[in-house]
Formats: structure tokens, sequence, C-alpha cells
């Protein structure tokens, strides 16, 4: 005997009430952890989402005695104009070039630390390297700057009194465009490296012991059972990370490449963010620097979703 429509709905409603009283009876059985949630609830919505408010400049005119809303709306002016200025394709550039780099040099490096790491059997030794490279993540980007500063100078830096040593010629390390790039990578995995391995070394150790006795019972060598083992064991790992690389491809760090930047090398250091500074609050021209910074944004957020389908096709290992 069929149901009426009616009946239908009246199932569909009692149906969702039900789901509704479960849902509300786990909250109030659970109540302290969603206590635990709500500070960073909050933080987000305070810090992330109001600031959004503030994205319609972008399609503005922006003056500050008239407001956010009395300003006059220009729809794409400001994107046009950026679009058509003479160094968009070198800030581009400049911003893809570090970024694809940073990216092709810092990834793969702690993915390699952390496959050797696991491989030393000396647990002093081992917990003495990881604390050494480790250790750089705890220097602050302006910090890191001045160590660059001290041991490249051309009068008094280490490095040149080296080079001077076997013969050659000072080096204005910081002052020449084409060690911009060098540096600025080398830097980053000095820095950031024994963070990432930690994370690399934690996806090793899930991996089953099993799957090494019975490499060992086959007689495959340390070389074979990383290749065969380990490196797919921390295989999701490794993509997950890859696509959250990919999908922050044009923001490329400002603090280091802004204090790194001179009037000497700003031909390779101008990059999107530290455009977006120079427009914004050097030049005060706030609606077209945030047009530029929700450009980059828009860039990125296809990339991501571009990144995470194609890493779902092939691996079926993804974000969402």
């Amino acid at each position: 005997m069929s149901l009426t429509t009616k009946e239908l709905s009246n199932t569909r409603l009692e149906g969702n009430s039900k789901i509704k009283s479960k849902t509300w009876i786990q909250i109030k059985r659970n109540y302290e952890l969603y206590l635990f949630l709500l500070p960073v609830v909050l933080l987000y919505l305070v810090f992330r989402y109001y600031p959004m408010y503030g994205v319609q400049i972008a399609f503005k005119d922006f003056t500050p005695s008239k407001g956010i809303w009395g300003s006059e709306w220009v729809a794409l002016e400001h994107f046009i104009r950026f679009f058509e200025s003479y160094n968009f394709w070198a800030i581009i550039k400049n911003t893809l070039s570090l970024s694809f780099l940073s990216l092709l040099f810092g990834f793969p490096t702690p993915i390699i630390v952390a496959l050797m790491l696991n491989q030393i059997t000396a647990k002093r030794y081992k917990k003495f390297v990881q604390t050494v490279i480790y250790a750089p993540h705890f220097i602050s980007v302006v910090v890191l700057v001045g160590m660059l500063n001290v041991f490249l100078s051309p009068n008094s830096g280490m490095v040149n009194h080296i080079i001077t040593l076997f013969g050659g010629e000072p080096i204005l390390f910081m002052a020449d465009s084409g060690w911009f790039r060098p540096l600025y990578i080398l830097s980053g995995i000095w820095q950031e490296t024994g963070f990432a391995t930690i994370i690399y070394l934690a996806a090793l150790a899930g991996v089953s012991p099993e799957l090494h006795e019975a490499a060992i019972m086959d007689g495959a060598s340390k070389w074979k059972r990383i290749l065969n083992v380990d490196i797919p064991g921390i295989l999701p790992t490794i993509i997950i990370l890859l696509v959250l690389a990919l999908g922050n491809i044009m923001s490329v760090g400002f603090e280091k490449a802004f204090l790194m930047q001179s009037d000497l090398n700003y031909d390779t250091s101008n990059i999107l963010p530290t455009y977006v500074y120079e427009q914004g609050i050097q030049k005060a021209q706030y609606s077209f620097s945030a047009a530029i910074g929700l450009f980059n944004s828009v860039i990125n957020i296809i990339l991501l979703f571009v990144v995470n389908r194609v890493a779902k096709k092939l691996t079926e290992t993804s974000l969402w």
C-alpha cells in the first residue's frame, strides 16, 4: 500500500526532528569539547571572516572620509588597471619564479632528511640532529635577514673573507639581483626543513614494522625498503602537503622578501605581496592594493581546487 504525499512529508519531518534532537543530545553530552573549540571559532570569525567585509573596496574608489559604503562603485576598474600596468608581467614572473623554485628545492628536502633520519639507529645522535635542524624554525625572519647581512657583508662578512682568502673578489650578495632568489630559497630551506621533517617522521612512525620485516626476509636492502615500503607509506602525507603548497603558490612570504629588498635587487625582489604593501601602505592606494590582493587570493583558490581534483583522480588522496 503506497503512502500519500502528505504522509511522506510527515515522515521526513519526523526523521529530521529526530536527527536534530540527537544532535542536540550529543552537543549537551560533550559541551566541554565544544567550549574548547569556541575560542578557535571566535578567532577565525573575528580575524578571518569578518575582514572579508572590507574586500568590497577592491570594487570601489575608497575614500576614508566617506567610508566603505559611501565610496563610489567603480566595478573592475582597479583590476583592469593592474592587468594593463607596465610591470604586471614582471611582478607575476618574479612571484611565480620564487614560488616554484622554493617548492622545487624546498619541498623534497624534508622528505629526504626524514628518510635518512628514520634509518639511524643511534637514538642520541638522531635526537641531536633533529634538534639542530629544528632550532632555526624558532628564529624570527628579522633575525634571519640580519644574519644574512652579517655573514654576507662585503667588508666584514665571513663568506666574503673566505672568497678573498682564495683570491676572489668580494660579492655584494644582498645588493645583487641575481643572488636574491638563491639566498631567499636557501635560507628558507635552512629555516623550515626541521619543522617539515617532524611531520614526515611522524608519518614514517605509522608505517607497519611487519612490512619491513617481510622485506628483510625477502632480502631487500635499505635502499629498496625505502623505495618500496617507506615512500609508499608516507605518500598520502606527501600528496596532501603538496596540494596545500601548490594551492599557496602565489603566496610568497612577504616579510623576508620585503626585508631583503633594496633598490639594487628590486627587479627580482618585487613580488605581489611587496607590491601590495608599496601601493597600499606607502602610496595609500587602498582600493588598488585590495584588488591586487583579491586577485592573488582568487588564483590561489582556483589552483587549490584544480590541484586537489587532479590529486584525487591520480592517487585517490585529496583534501576533500
